[in-house]
């Protein structure tokens, strides 16, 4: 199910990638997107070769692993519902845009980043595949502090307010 949500959000990203060149808007850091990327896709993979090849098998705490993964979901849709046409999986910013507070960016900077970060350990540890979401967390969180200060640069540039 992430991969068909993930081959989803990929094909929305591509539609508001395009309305928001049209709009002017410019891309930061797309040099780190390859590496999120892997990060998504090792993340199935990961879990597919600890069932098949390890035999690992869901353990006691699965309802717990299943609510967060849940709640993760919920999370980043109501992050990109947010963003609305601005949501993309690369950071592009229009000149004279505004930033978005509304949703759970009230309360949270990088909500959709929070999201991704629970679900890249909860979706293994689900079925037991402790190394995949130890591996592919360590990972995530280097990529993540990456992009971040990509994105900061770049929501920077259209709201110099310190707390912008």
């Amino acid at each position: 199910m992430l991969i068909l949500q993930r081959a989803h959000e990929l094909r929305l990203s591509a539609h508001n990638t395009a309305q928001l060149r049209a709009r002017g808007a410019r891309e930061y850091g797309g040099g780190h997107f390859p590496l999120l990327a892997l990060i998504h896709v090792l993340m199935p993979v990961g879990i597919l070769w600890e069932v098949l090849r390890l035999s690992t098998r869901p353990g006691p705490l699965w309802p717990l692993w299943l609510s967060l993964l849940v709640g993760a979901e919920a999370l980043r849709l109501w992050s990109m519902r947010a963003l609305g046409p601005y949501w993309t999986a690369r950071v592009w910013v229009v000149p004279a845009m505004s930033m978005v507070r509304r949703g759970p960016y009230r309360f949270l900077r990088h909500p959709s980043y929070v999201a991704a970060s629970i679900e890249l350990a909860a979706a293994p540890l689900l079925f037991g595949a402790w190394r995949t979401a130890l591996g592919v967390s360590a990972v995530n969180l280097v990529a993540l502090a990456i992009r971040i200060r990509v994105e900061t640069r770049a929501l920077h540039e259209i709201d110099p307010r310190p707390d912008g």
